[in-house]
């Protein structure tokens, strides 16, 4: 099943690229920006599946909740991870937007292919742009939580 499938290989490269790309003298921050946002993600997730704007369809521990525990509670956070470790700090205003839109886009280009090809993700009321808006809001807070955490 396709679905499976893409749910078992998203574990397995962000995995991978954490244990690659998080430099060992940056776990410690790496650990705090992944459970903020999973706080952010995985609460805003389940009042969206609560509200009936989204459903999923397929997905992990389908008795335990309605959110996609693998979206919500390691891809997201995940992404975060690397959006906030590579942050352009210090640099133009123009590197930093750019910073936002990449990875907000790229997540939100991801999440409509999913939502157009598989049923690992259905909107009900929901669209394209409250996923870009919700990421993005919630990518803001983390890099702030972040800078306020580790007084950067």
């Amino acid at each position: 099943m396709l679905e499976r499938f893409i749910l078992i290989v998203t574990w397995i490269i962000l995995t991978v690229l954490l244990l690659l790309f998080v430099p060992k003298e940056k776990i410690r921050e790496a650990n705090v920006i992944f459970f903020f946002k999973q706080l952010l993600t995985w609460i805003l997730g389940l009042v969206i599946v609560e509200k009936n704007l989204i459903k999923y369809p397929v997905r992990f521990f389908k008795n335990a909740c309605k959110t996609s525990f693998t979206f919500e509670y390691f891809a997201y956070p995940s992404i975060c991870v690397f959006f906030n470790l590579f942050y352009p700090f210090g640099e133009s205003i123009l590197k930093q937007i750019t910073h936002y839109i990449v990875y907000t886009s790229g997540i939100t280009f991801f999440e409509v292919i999913l939502e157009k090809h598989t049923q690992l993700i259905k909107y009900i009321k929901w669209k394209w742009y409250f996923t870009w808006i919700s990421i993005c809001i919630t990518f803001l807070l983390s890099n702030l939580y972040y800078r306020w955490f580790f007084h950067l």
